[in-house]
């Protein structure tokens, strides 16, 4: 009884991850497909007009804003991390709290992280649509994100680590640094790479904060829209669908591009 169960189990999830597997191969031949035919020069021409509809200005604008959005939540999900797992102690309140809200924040939808955005960072504080509102609302988006992946990377780490090198007379904080955290780079850039697909895929929440103007900000306070946001105002207008095939190309090359090289970056720390 137990070798038939065992083995439709084992159908079951062998069966589940070629779907998987072909779901997600259709989807990106779909895309390629649909969106390669239509890389065309004046797509990438450095500004917007209504005849070229670049893309080029959004590309920039989406780098801008994945930089800006990490350069603030990474660091403070990878520190809130460590002090969930290095020094708070075990079985806090605090760090239950802590657990308990990051979860809450995890399961909010975009369009009401959007709504708080527009109330507070663009209303409130007065920075108008700009990139600086939009970023800042992902830096609350993804702060849950990196900072659970982060604790479980961290916790991954196996102990005889910490008290090897306590053995050895290293304090905490150097334990930490030099020990602890390289060997828990894979497992929190993986928690950043998901981080960096939901700030470039992101569209409801940008829509309330970072606006849609189609052109390259002077500064952080200027409004500007992501590649997501292009393609959403293309494919709504219903006038360039063509254009916005290929913006998810361009999105599609945008995120494998990011994910190899964060891949390539976390084996070389690993191998140090």
């Amino acid at each position: 009884m137990k070798s038939k169960s065992s083995a439709l189990l084992k159908i079951l999830t062998v069966l589940a991850a070629v779907l998987t597997f072909f779901m997600l191969l259709f989807l990106v031949i779909y895309i390629l497909v649909k969106g390669i035919p239509y890389l065309t020069p004046d797509l990438f021409s450095l500004k917007y007009t209504s005849e070229n509809v670049s893309l080029m200005p959004s590309l920039i604008n989406t780098f801008i804003m994945t930089i800006t959005s990490l350069v603030i939540a990474a660091p403070l999900g990878i520190f809130a991390a460590i002090y969930l797992v290095e020094y708070a102690g075990k079985g806090s309140r605090l760090v239950g709290i802590i657990r308990i809200t990051a979860e809450t924040l995890s399961g909010i939808p975009s369009i009401v992280y959007g709504l708080f955005g527009m109330l507070f960072f663009v209303t409130a504080l007065h920075w108008g649509m700009s990139l600086l509102a939009g970023a800042f609302t992902l830096v609350i988006m993804v702060l849950p994100l990196i900072m659970r992946t982060s604790e479980e990377a961290l916790k991954a780490v196996p102990d005889s680590y910490r008290e090897a090198s306590f053995g050895l007379g290293a304090g905490k904080l150097r334990t930490i640094f030099t020990i602890v955290l390289p060997s828990a780079v894979p497992g929190i850039l993986a928690g950043v790479i998901l981080a960096i697909g939901r700030i470039i895929g992101e569209t409801a929440a940008l829509l309330y904060t970072a606006g849609t103007v189609a052109e390259v900000p002077g500064s952080l306070m200027g409004s500007g829209r992501t590649l997501a946001l292009h393609m959403y105002v293309l494919s709504s207008e219903g006038l360039h669908m063509n254009q916005a095939s290929a913006t998810a190309v361009v999105i599609l090359l945008f995120v494998l591009v990011i994910n190899g090289l964060s891949g390539m970056v976390a084996k070389r720390i690993a191998k140090g």
